[in-house]
């Protein structure tokens, strides 16, 4: 894979990410049970998209499997006892936690136009939520801002595996420590009619198992902050499906702010699939 088909598997791996909210509101069950089914779909379908997976322990692929179970848990946990807006603006402070940490971390330099590009990005993903962001759910506030943390982690962590691979597998780890984390949550309440099995296939094969497959095959031949700034038009594609779909029309503010975000992503993926 080059850069640039990298730069582009992100672009189409962030369309994907962004189904969830049309997915998930064909669900009616708990949250965290449709968090923990949604990553025991995916689980299965990366197993079988790696034929036989072998998973060679080392603490980058631990790391990037925690992460990834804990950025899903921590994400769903935020949207409950906070605004989703807040869950979605400070979840994407990730960029920031990556271009502080991968020149130390990686040795992957942070160039003046990776600070523009993320300037840009938490300025227009502001602007997008504006209208939905409050400081109410003072808990969901700050797991939003663990999942920040744990968000920046994954490609951290993947891009640290380098080319022994593996970057799938713990992927795929992470979700079935999720799932089987979930378990009690599956017994609350009843269970989904068929339009719910429905979205929750949909959502463990297509807008988590194969996303992520794309992710980690993509991730190997980008930086870590191209990995996290390209998909951050993820929460902007979420609401036009939503509006699509079930109508629900952006403000003009959000409108703008969607546009400068894509505009962030689109300089950081040209800059990328240049190689600069």
């Amino acid at each position: 894979m080059t850069r640039k088909s990298a730069t582009l598997a992100l672009v189409f791996t962030a369309t994907l990410w962004s189904l969830g909210g049309v997915f998930i509101k064909s669900v009616d069950w708990n949250p965290l049970a449709i968090a923990g089914a949604r990553s025991a779909i995916a689980a299965v379908f990366l197993a079988l998209a790696l034929g036989k997976p072998k998973i060679h322990f080392s603490w980058p692929l631990i790391g990037a499997a925690v992460a990834t179970a804990a950025t899903m848990l921590l994400f769903v946990s935020a949207t409950r006892l906070t605004t989703a807006a807040n869950a979605v603006v400070l979840q994407y402070l990730a960029p920031i936690h990556v271009a502080l940490l991968a020149p130390r971390f990686l040795g992957e330099p942070t160039r003046r136009s990776d600070w523009a590009a993320l300037a840009l990005a938490v300025v227009g993903m502001t602007l997008f939520f504006w209208d939905d962001v409050s400081p109410d759910g003072q808990l969901g506030i700050l797991l939003a801002l663990a999942s920040s943390v744990t968000f920046a982690g994954i490609p951290l962590c993947l891009r640290r595996l380098g080319d022994r691979g593996g970057q799938t597998e713990a992927v795929l780890l992470g979700n079935a420590i999720l799932a089987v984390g979930c378990l009690p949550f599956y017994f609350q309440g009843p269970f989904p009619n068929m339009a719910g099995v429905g979205g929750l296939l949909a959502l463990g094969i297509v807008q988590t198992g194969l996303a992520y497959f794309i992710y980690t095959k993509a991730i190997r031949h980008v930086r870590a902050l191209e990995g996290m700034l390209i998909p951050v038009i993820e929460p902007i594609f979420n609401p036009v499906w939503v509006f699509l779909f079930i109508g629900e029309k952006p403000s003009g503010m959000a409108m703008i702010g969607g546009i400068i975000v894509l505009g962030a992503a689109t300089m950081q993926g040209v800059l990328a699939a240049r190689g600069r």
